[in-house]
């Protein structure tokens, strides 16, 4: 049997006669930026997330800069975020001219741990940034109690968790800022680079639409320093169409995760753990056992496909050079170590889950 991470392939075979004249509308109309499908997604993303403004950009890592830039993070300020995801996160930080502050993680969820945030405020604070890592939102309620009692904006990094929600808010839609991925293994994928942010705020919106476009206003008329970031007229057409089975598709994730919790062995693996009032959307399903990488090679005998999101913390990423502040990342450290994350998609099947689950089970069972 063959199993792939995220059938992409599948996912074409269902959408292509709904994804093949999107795109020739737009070939037709020959309007490939700023074409009107563009405007399109973002009003539907605007009412499936309930926020008033979603603005479009390239891809999820300009969607961080963007907001840092929007929120005014210079060189010499210290922005607060997890040691424990994609490099995107914090090297945003750095290209501004920031310092990434680190603090841990929670243990069972992978995600930023309020409490570990109050210790690494001080006087060069400028904001906090939250992960809301492998589909699930962070502890919004404790970290915006924290952000607020010291008056500090958050950019949400919802990435991996379009369409999670605690308690019927959605991802991104807390803090003043949400960024989003649409990068195509995705949970809301484009068939290219693609990106978001979303928020609340009339003025935030402007300033953030202007700065993802050479800081204009109007055409040519330039209000502060920008940069070229837009999500091009092909990308929005085809994100248009896949944006109408996101619900469906979240189900199907969750309905997937549910097979896997049932059948592997949860004592001898550690499970993922969902937060009270979360609605997980299983962007990853990912596990923990001791012997880490001899599991996934022996799966890969087996020709089931894994991977580890992530194997190096971020403060000991080289390319940091050290620029780095670390209060706390113990948990991080364990969890790279011992995170393996297994096939997840709306297209997976039963038979594909039971034969993976059996072969886990039998690996941490010897």
């Amino acid at each position: 049997m063959k199993i792939e991470m995220v059938d992409l392939k599948r996912e074409y075979q269902e959408l292509r006669k709904e994804i093949l004249p999107a795109l020739e509308e737009v070939m037709e109309a020959a309007a490939y930026i700023k074409g009107p499908a563009v405007q399109r997604f973002s009003e539907s993303m605007e009412r499936l997330l309930q926020v008033p403004h979603h603005i479009p950009c390239a891809n999820g890592t300009d969607a961080l800069t963007i907001a840092l830039m929007a929120l005014d993070v210079k060189a010499g300020d210290e922005v607060i975020t997890s040691p424990f995801t994609f490099v995107a996160t914090a090297e945003t930080i750095a290209f501004n001219g920031a310092v990434p502050v680190f603090t841990d993680i929670d243990p069972d969820s992978y995600l930023l741990d309020p409490e570990k945030i109050e210790a690494a405020i001080g006087p060069r604070t400028k904001a906090i940034i939250p992960v809301h890592l492998y589909g699930q939102m962070a502890d919004m309620e404790g970290i915006m109690a924290v952000a607020e009692r010291h008056g500090l904006p958050v950019i949400e990094d919802t990435a991996q968790a379009v369409y999670a929600s605690h308690r019927g808010v959605f991802a991104g839609t807390v803090g003043d800022i949400g960024t989003l991925s649409y990068f195509p293994s995705k949970n809301l994928g484009a068939y290219g680079d693609a990106g978001g942010l979303v928020t609340k705020d009339d003025a935030l919106a402007e300033k953030i639409a202007m700065i993802a476009n050479h800081g204009q206003k109007r055409k040519y008329e330039h209000h502060m320093i920008g940069v070229n970031s837009r999500l091009d007229t092909m990308q929005a057409a085809i994100l248009e169409v896949k944006l109408r089975y996101l619900p469906e598709w979240t189900a199907l994730r969750q309905e997937a995760a549910a097979r896997y919790l049932a059948e592997l062995d949860g004592d001898r693996i550690k499970l993922p753990v969902t937060l009270e009032g979360n609605a997980h959307v299983y962007h990853q399903f990912t596990i923990q056992v001791e012997d880490r990488d001899a599991l996934s090679a022996y799966l890969a005998e087996q020709g089931i496909p894994s991977a580890v999101h992530y194997p190096i913390p971020l403060h000991r990423q080289p390319g940091f050079g050290g620029l780095v502040r670390v209060v706390s990342a113990e948990h991080a450290e364990y969890a790279a170590d011992h995170v393996l994350s297994l096939p997840i998609s709306p297209w997976i099947t039963d038979k594909e889950i039971d034969y993976i689950c059996h072969h886990v089970n039998a690996f941490v069972g010897r």
